[in-house]
Order: C-alpha cells, then structure tokens, then sequence
C-alpha cells in the first residue's frame, strides 16, 4: 500500500514475513527517543504472540526503515496505533506522519465512523507534537504512564500528504 511521499520518495505500510522480519527487527530509534520505545524485537513478540496488536513495517522507496502496530479495542471499537518507530537514520522526513496517515486511511476503509487512540510518555515531546500535529487531541486518560490522545474521523478525515 503506497501512502504517502518524502522528498523523492514513496512511503508503503508492508505486511511482516520470512523476508523482511530482519530488516524490521534492526530498526533503531534515535539516542533521545530510545526512553520512550522498545526494541523493535519486543513489539514484534507482542504482535505474534499476543492476542492484540498486528505488525507492519515502514518502508520507503521499498527498504525497511521502520516499525508500527494496530489494535481494535474491543471495549469501544476504537483503533489503537502504538510501536511507532521510525531508524534513526531516516527520521525528520515526513515518514512516521505518512505512517500514521496510512494507518489512518486504513482505518476508515474498515470503518468509515469511528475514532483512533494512541499514547505516549508525557516527557515525549516529538511524539505530542508529530500526534498534535495530526489533529489527536489529550483525553486526559492514562494508559499506564502514558498520555493517551484521540482523533475521530466522523467527518472529513482530513488525510492529505502535506
């Protein structure tokens, strides 16, 4: 699925398998951000092992270059994204924003009413900006220590690349 674009580049959410789990399991956040995310090993245990979360790795132009996850809340129907973690050496271009977009842009294919939930350390200051920026907005809920944020997409989802 091709979602987004970088300066001269295509961004595509790609399903994990036998050929590329490596080159997901090798991404590396920044030194800054390493606080705030696992390693990419556990998130993919969480997904494979765990009765929730499905997997997708972040690529561009084809290559791996990051990691991010789903969930269906089954409480409220709500679709959660968490695990977002784009290498170090392809941040500050566009690419968690076109990751998310492309979550996003899922999400209203399978439910064209409906809202989405992520959370993040409150000290993340990348993260509360990059979710602000996408139109979340704080609840005032925790999810554990984290701060959790909502978008709804009942009206125009608002989805454009720029």
């Amino acid at each position: 699925m091709t979602v987004g674009t970088t300066p001269r580049s295509v961004v595509s959410l790609v399903e994990i398998d036998a050929e590329n789990w490596r080159d997901v399991a090798a991404v590396t956040p920044i030194q800054s951000q390493e606080r705030f995310v696992a390693p990419i090993a556990y998130y993919l245990c969480l997904c494979f092992y765990g009765p929730d979360w499905s997997p997708l790795g972040i690529a561009v132009d084809g290559r791996i270059v990051g990691h991010v996850m789903w969930a269906v809340d089954e409480a409220d129907g709500s679709y959660w994204i968490g695990g977002l973690v784009v290498d170090a050496a392809h941040q500050r271009r566009g690419i968690g924003r076109a990751a998310v977009r492309a979550l996003m842009d899922r999400f209203v294919a399978t439910a064209p009413n409906g809202q989405v939930a992520l959370s993040y350390e409150p000290e993340n200051e990348a993260a509360r900006a990059l979710y602000a920026g996408l139109g979340f907005v704080e609840t005032g809920e925790l999810e554990g220590e984290e701060v959790v944020a909502r978008r709804s997409w009942r009206t125009a989802p608002d989805l454009d690349p720029s």
